[in-house]
């Protein structure tokens, strides 16, 4: 009898506890909550003084907590209505180029809190057929922002295609563009990397890099292989140039973005006309991906995905000379034209 006695008093004991612990991780949970949807502090008192040219921001834990929600479609339209959130067409668009850093750039401009980004390419201004759907559906593909964020969007095929410049210019004539390079034998043997690797995924074969880039007959540079022509950066800005001035364009090095991002998005800042938000404490080297990854908050930390950074395949020594001879006039039109000089070969 003792003994089922305290049987029973153990059982009850252990739901009392259960109980307890429920509701102290419910009240937890409901902090956490709290937390991302209040501002900790006005934002004028966080961010200073408010400058002309500066953007009004809202509460930083709101974009990170309820806005992630309304991004997944949760939210019903009386909260979107009551929290004053728009989908508004972009006011920056990074143009390309391929395997340049575009990812790396929209990403990592998405720490500052005046930036919201479309989290998928839209391919909007360079696919006749979403083109066609026109300028309501595009919008409509935008994340939910308040009215004074700029929201980004990201589609490398854009500065290559003949037909968006133009199209561009017919949404936002004013619109600013971020163009962000590698080094050009660099970014094409990237650019082949990364098709082989999805030929290899369904079991097929692929030319190699030396037989692509150079042809067979001539001997000399081949291009018309599109890992080529895109490398040729300044035939496709100069289309550019026909509708936008030099002064809507801000050139990213890619190469140094890697290497040494912080200065490379304090450039895009100024560009932007953002208040300078974005800091060294956002950037944190990860020495086993060898590339830096970014730190939201102090429990949010995001890394680039697994396909950033494939390892690329070895190449002829002779080819790699004879395509950055091909391209060192390219690259110095191009250093004239942006007023923006690298070290390439």
């Amino acid at each position: 009898m003792l003994f089922k006695q305290q049987a029973l008093l153990r059982q009850k004991l252990f739901v009392l506890g259960s109980l307890a612990i429920g509701s102290l991780l419910y009240l937890v949970a409901r902090v956490g909550s709290l937390d991302r949807l209040q501002p900790l502090c006005p934002i004028d008192g966080r961010f200073g003084p408010r400058a002309q040219d500066e953007i009004p921001l809202r509460a930083l834990q709101f974009k990170r907590g309820l806005l992630h929600e309304f991004r997944k479609g949760n939210a019903t339209k009386e909260q979107i209505r009551l929290h004053n959130l728009v989908q508004q067409l972009p006011k920056a668009i990074i143009i390309g180029v391929r395997k340049g850093g575009t990812r790396a750039l929209l990403e990592m401009l998405n720490l500052h809190p005046a930036v919201v980004k479309a989290s998928q390419e839209i391919h909007f201004f360079d696919n006749d057929e979403n083109y066609a759907k026109g300028i309501e559906w595009y919008r409509k593909k935008m994340p939910f922002s308040y009215p004074h964020q700029i929201t980004i969007e990201k589609s490398p095929a854009y500065f290559i295609t003949e037909e968006v410049p133009e199209r561009i210019y017919k949404m936002n004539s004013s619109i600013k563009l971020l163009i962000i390079v590698r080094e050009p034998t660099t970014r094409a043997i990237s650019d082949y990397t990364q098709v082989l690797e999805g030929k290899e995924r369904k079991n097929k074969t692929y030319y190699k890099f030396e037989k692509l880039a150079i042809d067979p007959n001539t001997c000399e540079v081949n291009t018309k292989y599109k890992a080529v022509r895109t490398s040729i950066y300044t035939k496709h800005l100069e289309r550019w140039l026909k509708y936008f001035p030099i002064e809507q364009f801000h050139i990213v090095d890619g190469d140094r973005l890697i290497t040494e991002p912080l200065p490379e998005l304090q450039l895009v800042e100024k560009f932007l006309n953002l208040p300078p938000r974005i800091s060294q404490y956002n950037l944190y080297f990860n020495a086993t991906r060898g590339f830096y990854c970014l730190r939201f908050n102090i429990v949010f930390n995001k890394c680039l995905a697994g396909s950033k950074g494939r390892i690329h395949p070895e190449v002829d020594i002779s080819v790699i000379t004879k395509l950055r001879k091909f391209f060192h006039p390219f690259n110095q039109k191009f250093y004239q034209i942006t007023g923006r000089t690298f070290n390439w070969p």
